[in-house]
């Protein structure tokens, strides 16, 4: 059940008015939306929400003894407890995702050396959301041995548990994020959502906006780039080139769309969740985009790997900053899946910090300078589109299944130049006018942030209303309706 699927309609409905006839008693509130997630995950695979379950408990008991060892002052049992919880967490991570990527790597390392062996591959369903989840659970233990938490403080007992049980299978976040932190959305547990009409019609206002870019921009880009990418060896360089310039604005549109609908879902049931896109393509450099980009991952990754590992290697200067940042991309690539393409992208990523850290503009927030009338200068936008070519190349690795299709990829491109550019009319229009809306979008919340269109009085009163209007009848005349699927489900 997906976001934009009228089975999620009907079912965020029941939900949102029995959720908010419970609204005098938190702890009511909670069981219930607690259910309703369990349910909603348990459309996906009945076994794999026992397994949520069943992680959900065991690191609950964890974070309650590392707290206990907290007060005891005894940091040796907290850490053994908090490395526990992050082996458990990083364990299943890898037995669901990885282990058969291992092991078939290893065997095939081992042929090439002469050495025999063979490996069958276990037919492991990896749970949806499992990356997302298991993200959240290990943040809880770290953030309770860090001091972030006080599990007593509010949250102790059955109703802690049920606001703690809540923060993992929230179900607008729990298949694609975004990842939030512990103590903002408990400390938005532990008190009553009281039914708010503006805070419902901003949630559904970014519902219909995450709508918009899924159906009308993802999902109408992908018509194109798919019928080029999956026949490749059909089409000339300039097609592959031109569809590959188009994937990233395709999974910006996918990824961010779904986001929107998560948070506009979430603070339509009174939560604030962590915001996860800010216009990605408008910076100077590659550590300006994973700024902006799945920024809820960025930080994760930021906090729990990059810093320490900065610190541990401190002694090593500016080499130890950047092997630092190599192990964090390497790990935002693999993130992503079990595949070598994942791996190599996170390291292509990571050698574009290099001549950041080179230039000593690593530490430093570079600003866009503006002209006169509030554009950015010639020269800064130059340096956007090329950032915007880096980020390209490395999500055609990403894109490929396989080292293989990458490499046969950038063959074709490199040989296959007769040929005109393949079209799809149809799906080039409708996408160039959804396209366009976005930009215009993004480019007045980037700089231009207090223009609105002049319009009459008696119009500008109904503005919101009008825009919500406009997005509805976009929907329903440029939308894709037979595609729901989301990239990021997949991760």
């Amino acid at each position: 059940m997906v976001v934009n699927s009228l089975a999620f309609l009907w079912f965020f409905l029941f939900v949102l008015v029995v959720y908010y006839l419970c609204q005098s008693k938190k702890e009511v509130q909670n069981v219930f939306l607690l259910g309703c997630s369990y349910w909603f995950y348990s459309q996906v695979d009945v076994w794999m929400t026992v397994l949520l379950i069943i992680l959900t408990l065991v690191f609950w008991l964890l974070g309650k003894g590392i707290y206990h060892f907290m007060e005891q002052e005894d940091e040796r049992k907290a850490s053994l407890l908090t490395t526990i919880g992050v082996t458990i967490g990083i364990g299943a991570l890898f037995y669901f995702k990885y282990l058969n990527f291992f092991a078939e790597s290893v065997a095939s390392f081992a042929s090439f050396l002469g050495f025999h062996m063979s490996w069958t591959a276990l037919h492991l369903v990896v749970p949806i959301g499992l990356s997302f989840f298991t993200f959240k659970l290990m943040s809880y233990v770290l953030d309770i041995h860090h001091g972030k938490i006080v599990p007593n403080n509010g949250f102790d007992g059955l109703n802690g548990f049920i606001s703690y049980a809540n923060y993992i299978a929230f179900f607008p976040t729990i298949l694609s994020g975004p990842i939030d932190r512990p103590k903002p959305f408990l400390t938005q547990a532990n008190i009553a959502r009281l039914f708010n009409p503006d805070q419902l019609m901003t949630g559904f206002r970014r519902v219909l906006w995450g709508m918009f870019l899924k159906m009308c921009i993802a999902d109408r880009l992908d018509l194109y780039v798919s019928a080029v990418w999956d026949n490749y060896d059909h089409h000339s360089a300039i097609s592959i080139l031109f569809a590959s310039l188009l994937y990233p604005l395709q999974m910006y549109a996918d990824f961010s769309g779904y986001s929107e609908m998560a948070i506009g879902v979430a603070l339509m049931l009174g939560f604030k969740v962590a915001e996860n896109f800010k216009r990605p393509f408008f910076v100077l450099d590659i550590a300006g985009y994973w700024s902006r980009w799945h920024m809820t991952l960025t930080s994760w990754l930021t906090d729990y790997v990059f810093l320490p590992l900065n610190i541990k290697f401190r002694e090593w200067g500016v080499y130890g900053t950047i092997t630092a940042i190599m192990l964090n991309m390497m790990f935002i690539g693999m993130w992503h899946g079990a595949n070598w393409t994942f791996f190599l992208f996170g390291i292509y990523h990571g050698l574009w910090y290099i001549p950041l850290m080179a230039g000593g503009g690593f530490f430093k927030k570079r600003k866009i300078k503006v002209n006169a009338h509030g554009w950015p200068k010639q020269q800064y936008v130059i340096k956007m589109i090329g950032i915007y070519f880096v980020v390209t190349f490395g999500l055609m690795l990403f894109h490929s299944s396989s080292m293989t299709e990458f490499w046969y990829i950038c063959e074709r491109v490199a040989t296959h130049w007769e040929g005109g550019l393949f079209t799809d009319l149809s799906s080039m229009v409708n996408g160039a006018i959804c396209l366009a809306a976005l930009i215009y979008v993004d480019i007045q919340e980037e700089w231009f942030p207090k223009y609105q269109l002049p319009l009459p009085q008696p119009i500008n009163r109904w503005r919101w209303e009008l825009t919500m209007a406009v997005e509805i009848v976009a929907i329903l005349l440029f939308g894709v309706f037979d595609n729901n699927q989301f990239i990021y489900f997949q991760f």
